[in-house]
């Protein structure tokens, strides 16, 4: 996760070495040749777009694990020698190592208030964009054996419920939901990011949890998801920012493009995330 990888430039002395070759050239071969080299020469040191190659380091929200695979893949396959390593977890832990002086190049974020902690350090690079949005649906077991039909259902006493923990974007936005409706509840556990808390239903150690629409698609007969209207309420922007002092800041800003491109958009809504 610490590997990092250097673009290459075009130096002054490169291109003054070259210049003399071309003047040397152009005494013996006459004008016409003189202009070609010219322009040769010119071109590398004009180019305005670095080399996308070597390593980067994406700190990732934990919801974004499936479709960054995805990304990653496409990215390596798209730029042969390059290398896309994750680290993936809930947004609040992955922002406080950002700040803490772990190496990254770029950072998503499951929420705007958790890339905000990056920003307010000085740690990000530019503006962060929203690239895809997230709405909560609650993920029950398989055959929805306990008939929960809405949010105030999960009140039901003798329910174990699981929600992400409030400093996480997946728990706070449950929390906006309970709050608009005007719900109490109490869950058997808070859970350190959205894979863990749908983990829990998965192998039966809860009877649902409030996670990403996402995560319950992604789960497939694993689970089963019940939309509630108190969602609406509490949509998750995820924005993605290039992370200053990257250690491979141009191949780092081309997978930023990608992520934010109509291709990486795709991906993206396929995985059940709504357009930004």
């Amino acid at each position: 996760m610490t590997r990092s990888a250097r673009r290459t430039r075009w130096t002054f002395q490169v291109a003054g070495a070259g210049a003399a070759a071309m003047l040397a050239l152009s005494g013996c071969g006459g004008s016409d040749s003189s202009s070609s080299a010219s322009d040769s020469s010119a071109s590398p040191s004009g180019s305005a777009s670095p080399e996308v190659s070597g390593e980067i380091t994406v700190f990732a929200a934990a919801s974004l694990q499936g479709s960054f695979e995805t990304l990653g893949k496409q990215f390596e396959d798209a730029h042969p020698g390059t290398t896309v390593t994750f680290s993936f977890g809930g947004s609040d832990a992955l922002a406080a190592s950002i700040t803490g002086g772990a190496p990254a190049d770029v950072f998503a974020s499951a929420s705007p208030r958790t890339m905000e902690i990056v920003t307010d350090a000085g740690d990000a690079e530019g503006t962060p964009a929203t690239f895809a949005r997230n709405e909560l649906e609650i993920a029950t077991l398989p055959g929805n054996p306990d008939k929960i039909t809405s949010l105030e259902d999960l009140t039901n006493p003798d329910l174990k419920v699981v929600l992400c923990d409030e400093t996480v974007p997946c728990g706070a936005a449950a929390q906006t939901a309970l709050d608009a409706s005007g719900l109490k509840l109490t869950p058997v556990s808070y859970e350190e990011d959205v894979k863990s808390a749908l983990n829990k239903v998965v192998l039966k150690e809860a009877d649902a949890a409030v996670v990403y629409k996402t995560d319950v698609q992604a789960a497939g007969d694993t689970v089963e998801g019940v939309e509630f209207p108190e969602s609406a309420d509490a949509i998750n922007n995820y924005p993605i920012t290039l992370l200053k002092d990257a250690p491979n800041a141009g191949t780092a800003e081309a997978f930023i493009e990608l992520v934010r491109s109509a291709e990486g958009q795709k991906v993206l809504t396929d995985a059940g995330f709504l357009q930004p």
